[in-house]
């Protein structure tokens, strides 16, 4: 694993203002919209946020600089923490010191997005990309994200020297407890703005439109969840991004149904076909594939087409395609057909009543030979 210091391309001696800079212009390089369909881009660029989430804060800094990219978890020491949260809202009673405590310092990153695209069944099942229109939060250019008209005129907070946090004493049933809050000048950020930019406000965000390509895995159903890293809103002032979650609405086919990883639908077949077998096309989602009907097929004999059904999402194995016969009786009738059918009846012995009516005579024909 690549060191983090190496990754924002800062000494281990960095300022935390170093370290800030070298993130957002990183950041702006490799973002996903910068870089579409740029897989090692958007790696890198969960690596830099990873580093920058560890060292803009004091004490996971120090305690990567002790123990490495282990050290979180060994320190964070645990047990302790959750009966803080029980009875204390969180708040560690000693302080920001020991049992795990970690300091607050720095903005949070943006919030995450959710969305819906629905997708047409032959893209769920091949997979496809999609396009998601939103608007959301993105880092302001004309201040780059600082939220100040210059880089010189963001200083540390008087109130919480740059914590982000205020120590507070407070009365319990255990009587006076130090507790921690969110600085009240800064609001948590460990910096004030002196000239904020006039476009952003001193936020370091605005609201734009965005338009995103989504790739869309072969397989998807109705209710999958696609996760993009990085995509959601920005933060305050330069921190991370949020993510985006893409939810999967799959719209209905008008021939095929969907059976987990089969596909079923039904083939008409000509009367004259099921009787004496043959060859008839099925269109699938990719084709014309060729099914041989045997001989006196009945409708709902069934067929299959193994291997050209829906992708496992797990191992891309595919189901099978599933069809349904359905033994088609003609309609319409020449009087010579009409006739030759005369003639086929007699000859199985079958009765057929003689009437004017078509209907009455295909009638008994349907139900002989279906």
């Amino acid at each position: 694993m690549a060191d983090y210091y190496d990754l924002l391309g800062v000494d281990r001696s960095a300022t935390p203002d170093e370290i800030k800079r070298s993130y957002r212009k990183l950041a702006r390089e490799l973002h996903p919209d910068r870089n579409p369909g740029d897989a090692e881009a958007e790696a890198r660029f969960k690596e830099i946020v990873n580093a920058y989430e560890t060292l803009s804060d004091s004490q996971k800094r120090q305690q990567y600089d002790q123990f490495g990219e282990g050290g979180q978890q060994f320190a964070d020491g645990g047990g302790l923490g959750d009966i803080f949260d029980a009875f204390f809202g969180g708040q560690n009673p000693f302080g920001n010191q020991g049992f795990g405590g970690q300091s607050q310092r720095g903005p949070s990153p943006g919030s995450d997005l959710e969305t819906i695209i629905d997708v047409s069944f032959p893209d769920a099942v091949l997979g496809s990309e999609q396009t998601v229109e939103l608007r959301t939060q993105v880092p302001c250019e004309p201040c780059e994200a600082t939220g100040a008209v210059t880089d010189s005129q963001v200083v540390t907070c008087n109130t919480c020297e740059g914590a982000g946090q205020v120590r507070q004493m407070r009365r319990s049933i255990l009587g006076q407890m130090m507790s921690t809050a969110v600085c009240p000048t800064c609001h948590g950020l460990g910096e004030t703005i002196e000239s904020p930019c006039g476009v952003c406000n001193g936020e370091g965000r605005v609201i734009e439109d965005r338009t995103y390509t989504v790739d869309v895995p072969a397989g998807v159903d109705t209710g999958a969840t696609l996760r993009l890293t990085g995509r959601g809103a920005a933060g305050l002032r330069g921190a991370g991004f949020g993510d985006l979650y893409v939810r999967i609405r799959v719209r209905p086919h008008d021939r095929f149904e969907r059976d987990d990883h089969d596909l079923i639908a039904q083939l008409p077949i000509p009367m004259t076909t099921a009787t004496l077998g043959g060859v008839v096309d099925f269109e699938t989602l990719e084709g014309i594939e060729q099914v041989t009907i045997p001989a006196g097929t009945q409708t709902g004999a069934m067929f299959r087409l193994r291997g050209a059904g829906v992708p496992s999402l797990q191992s891309g194995r595919r189901g099978d395609i599933r069809i349904v016969a359905v033994v088609r009786v003609p309609e319409k009738l020449t009087d010579d057909q009409k006739d030759l059918m005369r003639q086929f009846a007699e000859l199985r012995g079958d009765e057929v009543t003689e009437s004017d009516n078509d209907q009455s005579l295909l009638g008994r024909f349907r139900s002989a030979f279906g």
